[in-house]
């Protein structure tokens, strides 16, 4: 435990309080929620990042449109700006206005797709007002955003992590009580095949969640593309072991995943959450690829959305980015679907 964490524990119990009286207001007050037109799924977790929202986010989204469900998404813009007005996230803009996990998913979604803003009500009048066709919205990291009135509340949990040591932050990482598991209608359990003791993860949910399913997930890199642009390539590939860095919240998975994957990798650097590497910093990555014998760099999808085209030339060696997928996820889409039928 960091030395930081230590000197704030004393905090967590006026934290924890805090978070309760909140919640305690929402639960005796549910009309200070604002609603939506359409119906509104949040996708978030109890924890501090790292248990992957954001590929669920995508994979609910995408195929939800293909079934019929036209959707868009809104987020709060974490590491961007986060402008007061609400604003449409386009795959061409920049990840230090939009954030860059709004700005991955607008890229892999398309147009008109996702909205930041501040006040996530008010990024749902701007999602409905320029596409009026969508039939429902996906709330990214929603689960603490509870003046937005939400139909459905699912919450992510890391499989191979879980729940930690159950300490509310900033001495441990969790954003709320873990009693506050019974507001989700369902868990989505992430990185399933790591799982070792599913029965220690069923019986949680039976002892703090609402008695709603519980889904197994996984997460696998489909490939890899050339920075910038190229086409997907399938892993692995020649040249040699990759340098792997990443900016996440759990960079570890990042590892994991690539060698599950088939992807050998000699060396790694991990950022912090949400980190835009500077031109020096990448020239830092190489040097160390080198000294490991690594023939490329591989990054991930976010990573690469915070680098620009010209930020290839101060490479020498090749940089790669993991596309990441979700599978198994066609227990959860057809029930989110069937609950949307019935609303």
């Amino acid at each position: 435990m960091s030395i930081l964490r230590l000197l704030a524990a004393p905090l967590a119990p006026l934290y924890g309080a805090v978070v309760r009286a909140r919640n305690r207001g929402f639960d005796a007050h549910p009309e200070r929620c604002a609603r939506a037109d359409v119906p509104v799924i949040s996708v978030g977790n109890l924890s501090a990042g790292g248990t992957g929202k954001t590929p669920i986010t995508l994979f609910l989204a995408e195929s939800l449109e293909r079934a019929g469900w036209a959707n868009a998404v809104l987020s709060r813009g974490y590491g961007g700006r986060r402008p007061v007005d609400p604003m449409s996230v386009e795959p061409e803009s920049d990840s230090r206005q939009t954030g860059d996990e709004p700005l991955l998913m607008a890229r892999r979604l398309g147009s008109r797709r996702v909205v930041v803003g501040r006040k996530r009500h008010a990024a749902a009048l701007r999602a409905l007002s320029q596409r009026p066709e969508v039939r429902c919205l996906l709330l990214d990291d929603g689960f603490q955003h509870r003046a937005l009135h939400r139909d459905l509340d699912l919450l992510v949990l890391d499989g191979v992590r879980r729940w930690g040591d159950g300490r509310l932050l900033p001495l441990g990482d969790l954003r709320e009580p873990m009693e506050s598991a019974r507001r989700a209608q369902a868990l989505i359990v992430t990185r399933a095949a790591r799982v070792q003791d599913r029965a220690e993860v069923e019986a949680w949910w039976a002892r703090h969640g609402s008695g709603g399913p519980l889904f197994w997930v996984d997460f696998c890199l489909g490939g890899l593309r050339r920075f910038p642009g190229g086409n997907l390539e399938p892993m692995p590939i020649p040249g040699g072991p990759a340098f792997a860095w990443c900016g996440l919240g759990h960079p570890e998975a990042f590892y994991a995943d690539l060698l599950l994957a088939g992807q050998p990798w000699v060396g790694s650097h991990s950022f912090p959450d949400h980190h835009l590497p500077t031109a020096a910093e990448l020239r830092r990555l190489q040097t160390l690829a080198r000294a490991e014998g690594a023939g490329w760099l591989v990054c991930t999808e976010k990573d690469a959305v915070k680098l620009q085209p010209e930020d290839a030339s101060t490479l020498e060696l090749p940089l790669y980015v993991a596309e990441q997928r979700v599978l198994g996820g066609e227990p959860l889409l057809a029930w989110v679907a069937g609950q949307l039928e019935g609303r």
